[in-house]
């Protein structure tokens, strides 16, 4: 969908990025973010790296998923630079430039986190509809 979409399914595409409880979602993860950045002393877990990976994230971790679970094989590569770049690649770039002993330091340790938090937040992300739509959905399936 991501590569050639129509004008219909890139309007429905975008309209995912707006609904209230994908938002809601969003603004939870990253406020726990921005806190954890001040709880915990890692010297690589700062505000703007939890924006920007938080912004990627948002902006791809569902389609990322979707390409998985429906066997999408042509949208695999992008699907892979895209998760590489929201779990390591922004990461690696934005230590680089603002400290890279920080990056040498916790690099490592930082992607196979990342990697799980981006695969859980495109399962949070998977469903394309309302939250009415989903527990609708739910409701029926356990009556079955």
């Amino acid at each position: 969908m991501l590569l050639s979409p129509s004008m219909s399914s890139l309007s429905k595409y975008f309209a995912e990025y707006r609904r209230l409880w994908k938002l809601a979602t969003l603004a939870i993860g990253l406020g726990l973010l921005i806190v954890g950045s001040f709880v915990y002393t890692a010297p690589d877990w700062d505000i703007p790296i939890s924006i920007i990976m938080a912004g990627f994230t948002y902006l791809t971790a569902g389609w990322s998923m979707h390409v998985m679970v429906e066997r999408r094989w042509r949208d695999w590569p992008l699907m892979l630079f895209l998760t590489w770049w929201c779990v390591d690649g922004c990461y690696a770039l934005y230590w680089w430039l603002v400290d890279p002993e920080a990056l040498a330091l916790m690099r490592d340790v930082n992607w196979p986190a990342s990697l799980l938090l981006y695969w859980a937040c495109g399962l949070v992300w998977f469903w394309n509809g309302t939250l009415r739509e989903f527990l609708s959905t739910i409701k029926t399936a356990l009556r079955q």
